[in-house]
């Protein structure tokens, strides 16, 4: 319950909206364009709903310029003034490559060179 005035509280609620956005590493990319993320957590992650339309099924999310993971979207409801997403899985991404699924032979030369 609020004793403030119906505009008061507004101009504060967006105003906390503006900081949460300009102090925010947190972003999401999808067709082209990049968003700011208000709030993350496991299973999810919330949007300003002015900002945001209604997303494609796969996202990527960066912290600053570093690719956290990439994660595909169930469903999105509108709470607050914020857009709700909501993860069906999310993929961390890495810089090391998989490991292979064969044995490699001993003895295998590291590479080839092209004939002469």
């Amino acid at each position: 319950m609020s004793y403030l005035p119906k505009d008061v509280h507004d101009g504060l609620e967006a105003a906390r909206t503006a900081r949460r956005k300009t102090r925010s590493r947190l972003r999401v990319r999808a067709g082209g364009h990049e968003f700011v993320i208000l709030r993350h957590w496991a299973n999810g992650f919330a949007l300003a709903a002015e900002d945001a339309p209604r997303l494609p099924g796969r996202v990527d999310l960066y912290d600053g310029s570093r690719h956290l993971c990439q994660a595909l979207i169930l469903a999105s409801t509108e709470e607050g003034g914020e857009r709700v997403f909501e993860f069906k899985y999310a993929t961390p991404v890495t810089d090391i490559a998989p490991a292979a699924d064969f044995a490699r032979d001993p003895d295998a030369p590291a590479g080839l060179l092209p004939p002469a």
